[in-house]
C-alpha cells in the first residue's frame, strides 16, 4: 500500500494539547488556506485518503517533525526500546545527541525534546485516525457499500489503536483520545488520570470482529492483525488467560491479509527488502522508496543509524552493546543458551584494535542468530563484505566494536532498496512478527503453569534458528562478495532444543528461558525496554536487569563509555518516560494543568 504524506493531510489543525503543540489557537479561529473541508472529502476518494493518511504516520514520518529530528518518532523505537534497554548504545561520538544520551543513562526529564517528538507524532496519528471515523459519518449514502463503510471504521479504529498502544508503552498514563473530541466541541483537554487498557481493548476487539480476512493492500490490517494486537495488550496486563485462546487461534488458523498462513521464514528474510511482507509477517509498517516522496516513505526514522563504513556510511548511532553479543553464547555441548552465565566473560572483540591490525573472532559456540543481528569484525557483514571493525565505526572507545544489521539492504538490492545516499530504504518495520506469537503463547503457558506447551513453543522459534539454511555463511572470495557464499558457516554456531528441562526444572526455569529466548530472537527490534517493563510489575526486576547491565558495560577494559559514568536505573521512575512538559504545560484549565506527570520527574 502506497503511502501518502504531502499528498494527504489532516483536513484542520486542532489545537489540543495532546496532539500538536505547535498549533495556536488564532489560527484555529479562521479557515486554514490550502485545507480540504468536510464536505470536500466526505467521500469514496476523500475518505480513503484520510484513511492512508492514518496508515501513513505509523512510521512517525510526515506528521509535525520534532526538533530534534525525525529519528525521535521512529516506529521502530530503536532509542527507547533499544538505546533505553540493555540491547543497545546510543553509538556515533561522546556529545552527539545529547538528548539520546540522557535517555540512555536515565538521567533523562520532562524536557527531553525526544519525548515530544514522540508523543505529537503518536496522538497525531490518533487524530488522523478519529478524522476518518468524523468524516466517514457524513458520507453520502450510496457512496459506499455497507461493507466498504465497515472495513474502513474497523481499520481506523484499529489504527487508533495501535498509536494509543504505543503511547501507553511509552508512559502508562495517557489520554485517550475519541472521534468526540474536538476544537469546536471544547472537550480537548483531556485528563491522564484513568487507565487506557480498557478503552484499546474495546477498539481492538471491534476491529477484531469486523475486519475482514483478506485484503486488497498487504500493508491494511486484517482481522488476525487485530486480534495479534489484542493479545499483545493482554499480555502487557498479564491477563494470560485472555491471551491463550487468541493466541492458539492466529498460531492454528491466522494469516496475511494476502490469505497466506502465517509461518516461520527464513530468519533473515524477515529483515530484507526483497523478501517483505512474508508469511511471517502478522503486521508491519510498509516502507519504500523511489516513489517520488524524496525518501521520507523509506524508514526516515533510522537514517542515523548506519556505520561508519558499509552501506550509507552514516551516522554510528544505535549500535549493539557487549552484553547483547554475549547473550548469544551457547552451551558447547547442548547448544542451550546461557540463561545463568551468559555474561561472566565477553565475546572475543576487537575493541581497541585498528582495522589494519590482525584479529582473529571468537571461536567459541554461538546462537547464529548472532551475526543477522550483529555486524562484527571478521564476519561477512551482508554482501558488503568483511566487517573490517574500526574504520566502519565513528568512535570505537565511545561506541564499542559492533554494529546494527537487521535494518540494513543488500549491497545488490541497493538500486532498488534504497533511495539517495542510501539512508532510506524500503525495509519493512514490523511491528508483530509470528515469532513474537509463538514467544507469547510460550510465556502465556509458563504463567499458566503448562510448562510442556510452553516448552514446544520455544522449540518451534529455536528449531527455525538450528536449520542450517538459516546460517550466515562465508564469501566465495572475501575480495568479491558480489560472488556470492559458500555452505560453510562462518563461526561455530551451535544451537540445541530444550528436551524435558521446563517442567524437570520448574516455572521460574521456563520463565527465564522464555524471556532469554525473546532477547535474543527479537534483538535489536525495539522490543526489550517494553519486555522488562512488563515483567516487572513494581518487583525491582527491570531496575536489577539494567542496573547490572550498566555495571558490566562500564567495566570493560578499553571502553570509555563517558556518559554512562554513574548511570542508574531508577526503580518506580525510569520504567517509565516522563510525559513531555510541553504537553502538560499546553493541557492547562483555568491555571492547572489536566495532565500529571509521572512518578518520579
Amino acid at each position: 500500500m502506497k503511502k501518502l504524506y504531502t499528498r494527504v493531510s489532516i483536513y484542520s489543525c486542532l489545537c489540543l494539547s495532546v496532539f500538536i503543540s505547535a498549533c495556536k489557537k488564532d489560527f484555529l479561529e479562521k479557515k486554514p488556506q490550502g485545507t480540504l473541508s468536510e464536505t470536500t472529502l466526505a467521500n469514496k476518494a476523500g475518505v480513503n485518503g484520510l484513511l492512508i493518511g492514518a496508515y501513513s504516520l505509523l512510521d512517525g514520518v510526515g506528521g509535525p517533525t520534532a526538533s530534534v529530528g525525525v529519528w525521535s518518532q521512529s516506529i521502530s523505537n530503536w532509542q527507547y526500546g533499544g538505546v533505553a534497554s540493555d540491547d543497545a548504545h546510543k553509538g556515533s561520538e561522546y556529545g552527539d545527541q545529547t538528548d539520546l544520551e540522557l535517555i540512555e543513562n536515565y538521567t533523562h526529564t520532562p524536557v527531553n525534546p525526544y519525548f515530544d517528538g514522540k508523543w505529537v507524532a503518536l496522538y497525531t496519528g490518533i487524530q488522523r485516525a478519529n478524522d476518518v471515523l468524523r468524516v466517514l459519518t457524513k458520507v453520502e449514502a450510496g457512496a459506499l457499500t455497507d461493507d466498504e463503510a465497515l472495513q474502513i471504521k474497523a481499520e481506523a479504529v484499529f489504527l487508533r489503536a495501535v498509536y494509543h498502544f504505543e503511547a501507553a508503552k511509552m508512559w502508562l498514563n495517557i489520554p485517550y483520545v475519541s472521534d468526540s473530541v474536538s476544537f469546536e466541541n471544547n472537550n480537548y483537554q483531556i485528563p491522564n488520570t484513568e487507565s487506557v487498557w480498557a478503552k484499546i481493548e474495546a477498539d481492538l476487539q471491534f476491529a477484531a470482529t469486523n475486519l475482514s480476512e483478506l485484503k486488497s493492500d498487504v500493508g491494511r490490517a486484517n482481522n488476525w492483525a487485530a486480534r495479534a494486537f489484542l493479545a499483545k495488550v493482554y499480555i502487557h496486563q498479564d491477563k494470560f488467560a485472555e491471551a491463550k485462546p487468541l493466541l492458539k487461534d492466529i498460531i492454528d488458523n491466522g494469516t496475511t491479509p494476502a490469505g497466506v498462513k502465517y509461518a516461520l521464514v527464513n530468519y533473515s528474510d524477515n529483515f530484507n527488502p526483497s523478501t517483505k511482507n512474508s508469511a511471517e509477517s502478522v503486521f508491519a509498517v510498509q516502507m519504500s522508496v523511489n516513489d517520488n516522496a524524496g525518501g521520507d516513505n523509506g524508514n526516515l526514522g533510522d537514517v542515523l543509524n548506519y556505520g561508519a563504513g558499509g552501506p550509507a556510511n552514516c551516522c554510528g548511532f544505535y549500535q549493539p552493546s557487549f552484553s547483547l553479543v554475549n547473550s548469544f553464547k551457547t552451551d558447547p555441548g547442548t547448544g542451550l543458551p546461557l540463561l545463568d552465565t551468559w555474561n561472566e566473560s565477553d565475546i572475543k572483540n576487537d575493541q581497541g584494535v585498528a582495522s589494519t591490525s590482525p584479529f582473529d573472532t571468537y571461536t567459541g559456540t554461538l546462537d547464529p542468530r548472532l551475526d543477522y543481528t550483529v555486524g562484527r569484525r571478521g564476519i561477512p557483514y551482508l554482501d558488503w563484505g568483511i566487517m573490517p571493525g574500526a574504520s566502519w565505526i565513528v568512535s570505537q572507545a565511545a561506541a564499542g566494536p559492533y554494529l546494527p544489521i537487521k535494518h540494513i539492504y543488500y549491497k545488490a538490492e541497493k538500486t532498488t532498496t534504497s533511495e539517495g545516499g542510501g539512508q532510506t530504504n524500503s525495509n519493512n518495520y514490523t511491528m508483530i512478527r509470528f515469532a513474537d506469537i509463538l514467544l507469547w503463547a510460550a510465556e502465556t503457558e509458563v504463567e499458566i503453569g503448562t510448562l510442556a506447551e510452553a516448552q514446544k513453543y520455544v522449540n518451534v522459534v529455536r528449531a527455525r534458528a538450528a536449520d542450517p539454511a538459516n546460517w550466515v555463511k562465508t564469501y566465495i572470495d572475501n575480495d568479491d562478495p558480489s560472488k556470492g557464499f559458500t555452505n560453510t558457516p562462518a563461526a561455530n554456531y551451535k544451537i540445541g532444543l530444550y528436551t524435558n528441562e521446563f517442567e524437570a526444572q520448574g516455572q521460574d526455569y521456563a520463565r527465564k528461558a522464555v524471556r532469554f529466548e525473546r532477547k535474543i530472537e527479537l534483538a535489536m527490534e525495539g522490543h526489550r525496554f517494553f519486555d522488562l517493563q512488563r515483567w516487572d510489575n513494581g518487583s525491582g526486576y527491570m531496575a536489577d536487569v539494567l542496573n547490572n547491565y550498566i555495571y558490566h558495560e562500564t567495566h570493560i577494559p578499553g571502553y570509555n563509555y563517558l556518559y554512562m559514568n554513574g548511570a542508574s536505573f531508577t526503580k518506580g521512575k525510569n520504567e517509565l518516560f516522563p510525559i513531555p512538559q510541553v504537553q502538560i504545560d499546553l493541557s492547562k484549565v483555568n491555571g492547572t494543568s489536566v495532565l500529571k506527570q509521572n512518578p518520579g520527574y
